[in-house]
């Protein structure tokens, strides 16, 4: 299927948000997200006569940015971390006018950072299967892993996030004390 301009745009539209938001908490910068997405879609636009139909474009677009989310993770690794302040205030610059919305926001970054912490199988599965809605058997098919595995990086994962919410987040937490 080869694109012409204005489908191109339109797959952009529609896939933007989704593609941005699986490399943003998968790379874990805002600005690496912002390259990731873009060098999907330009990927797109090369291998578009590959593509069979709208259903396998999303599939691909997501396969394909977590694939490049994962390998600027990597590199992240082997570079100084960017501090974790200046990372929480670029992404998490959230309006801070009622004491809802600033605890709101509070608890969202944490749980932001809490991801990041994760090992990256285990955030990976974890990104799909929460914020995409993706089935397990959905997520084993795009990462091309058995079920058992993407079952067991997702329970690893999420055990690994409780246990590190239980430390961190202690003010969040209500006791039966009043």
């Amino acid at each position: 299927m080869a694109l012409e301009t204005a489908e191109f745009q339109r797959l952009i539209a529609e896939h933007q948000r989704m593609v941005f938001s699986i490399a943003l908490r998968v790379a874990g910068e805002y600005g690496a997200a912002e390259e990731v997405a873009q060098d999907v879609f330009l990927e797109l636009f090369r291998s578009a006569e590959k593509l069979e139909d709208e259903h396998h474009i999303r599939f691909w677009l997501r396969r394909v940015t977590v694939h490049r989310a994962t390998d600027v993770l990597r590199k992240q690794r082997r570079q100084p971390e960017v501090d974790a302040d200046e990372w929480m205030d670029e992404v998490h610059a959230l309006p801070t006018s009622a004491e809802d919305e600033a605890v709101n926001a509070s608890v969202a970054a944490r749980l932001e950072e809490l991801l990041r912490t994760l090992p990256e199988q285990m955030r990976v599965v974890v990104v799909l299967r929460y914020q995409e809605d993706m089935s397990p058997e959905e997520i084993a098919r795009l990462l091309s892993q058995p079920l058992a595995t993407v079952k067991s990086n997702l329970q690893r994962g999420l055990r690994l996030m409780r246990r590190k919410a239980e430390v961190t987040m202690k003010e969040y937490v209500r006791d039966g004390r009043a």
